[in-house]
């Protein structure tokens, strides 16, 4: 029997649908390209912002069209969409056409539950956030051809509680993977001939707090991971996300800075340049925690580049809350930024806040401070024109398939003339020329 798995969202259910299908292969099953040409329909779902959520239940309500071509076909929905309180409601709306609804940590359990309903069994729903008993080993699938690099979860769940985010609802509280387990699975990847790793975590800074309460001698933290990761033979990129301010301590930046593998790139959530909002979103920093990380990582590794995420139209704020956040941006000087409108996402705290800004004020601040961002990067980037950097290639380009693409250690996007045989190579190019989101080297 053959599946198709269709993967909405972040890196992490990215790599939860390479865990997918790592288990259904290692219990008989084929992988297919082709929806028409699958026996079992794997959706994994992602449910952070609710335009994107609108978007996926169309996706499975088309599926209806599958049952109606292929009956026999099996369809499986699971992840965070899955998670939320009113999936009950939802379901008996929309899904009606679905064999399986799993959450986000049932993934494993896939191949029983398909058996059961070739079996004859109708609906299955496992549902529950609890990740205590969730395989810390696991089979992974990570694709044909050259893999330049390879996800590895560290971390699972958040115990956080940002007043705008729907993720600890549905990905349960932190629990820090078994850290040889985490090794191994570095080795392993190494021995495939995979240069760069991904470190994967809700928050990766805060692993081994949970066994450190728990009260295991000598537990490690994430600074323990990133040196035991050092030291793996054949891996010569570490990269990890995401990363909390809360959590980022001097000595974190200081074990970063020394271990040669580990990149010089820090992406750093800000969420907001103002303490009023700060606040308000629970974020557990203000701005002079974070101008204070800022300014260390900037002595310790001043060729570093840091990028952030940002929210504009949060609950309450003004235009004078705003122009301290671009202020703020002014004064981080980040190479790039990853920017959203606020958008009310329903269980959150924020979804019920007085004093929702008007979408058309949004979208006005939000260019403003696209206009100042785009603005930094450039110039950010244009300080690579003629210096010579290492270049990770990672494959043809999207954009220009007479060009290859890679990234430097400090994650920047290189377009140049290259051959296939460069894939999952490193090598060094001359930079000649510099635009807002990438660089060239012709």
């Amino acid at each position: 029997m053959k599946f198709y798995i269709k993967t909405f969202g972040c890196q992490m259910n990215e790599h939860d649908s390479e865990i997918i299908a790592g288990v259904l292969e290692s219990t008989g099953y084929q992988p297919c390209d082709e929806l028409d040409e699958a026996d079992i329909i794997v959706v994994n779902t992602c449910c952070i912002r609710e335009s994107a959520e609108n978007k996926i239940w169309g996706y499975i309500g088309n599926l209806k069209n599958a049952k109606y071509k292929k009956p026999g076909v099996i369809i499986a929905v699971l992840g965070c969409m899955m998670q939320q309180q009113n999936i009950g409601d939802m379901l008996n709306r929309m899904g009606k056409h679905l064999d399986i609804v799993l959450g986000t940590y049932q993934q494993h359990r896939l191949p029983e539950y398909i058996s059961r309903v070739l079996g004859g069994e109708r609906r299955i729903v496992d549902i529950s956030e609890d990740n205590r008993d969730f395989p810390d080993v696991l089979p992974s699938d990570r694709g044909d051809g050259p893999i330049h690099t390879a996800q590895i979860n560290i971390i699972y769940g958040c115990n956080n509680f940002c007043s705008y985010c729907i993720v600890p609802y549905v990905r349960g509280r932190e629990r820090s993977r078994d850290f040889n387990a985490i090794i191994d699975e570095i080795r392993q990847v190494a021995g495939q001939g995979i240069k760069e790793i991904m470190l994967l975590g809700q928050n990766v800074n805060s692993y081994g707090k949970d066994l450190a309460k728990a009260g295991v001698e000598n537990a490690p933290d994430f600074a323990a991971v990133l040196e035991a990761a050092n030291a793996v033979e054949g891996i010569e990129r570490i990269r990890y996300m995401s990363s909390h301010p809360r959590d980022f301590s001097p000595a974190l930046v200081d074990t970063i800075s020394r271990l040669s593998k580990v990149c010089s790139y820090y992406h750093l959530p800000l969420q907001s340049g103002c303490d009023k909002t700060l606040k308000a979103m629970n974020r557990g920093y203000d701005r002079a925690r974070y101008a204070e990380i800022i300014r260390q990582i900037r002595t310790t590794t001043p060729d570093a580049a840091i990028t952030t995420d940002l929210i504009v139209g949060f609950p309450g704020e003004t235009e004078e809350d705003f122009r301290e956040c671009l202020d703020f941006i002014a004064e981080c000087r980040f190479d790039a930024a990853y920017t959203f409108l606020y958008s009310p996402r329903s269980g959150t705290v924020a979804a019920t806040m007085p004093g929702q800004v008007p979408l058309a004020v949004k979208k006005e601040r939000l260019q403003r401070l696209t206009n100042l961002q785009n603005q930094i990067s450039l110039e950010k980037n244009l300080a690579y024109v003629g210096r010579k950097v290492k270049v990770l290639v990672e494959g043809e380009s999207k954009n220009n398939p007479d060009c290859y693409t890679g990234r430097t250690d400090s994650n920047k996007i290189v377009i140049f003339h290259g051959e296939p045989q460069m894939i999952n190579q490193i090598v060094e190019l001359e930079i000649t020329a510099a635009k807002t989101w990438h660089l060239e080297a012709f």
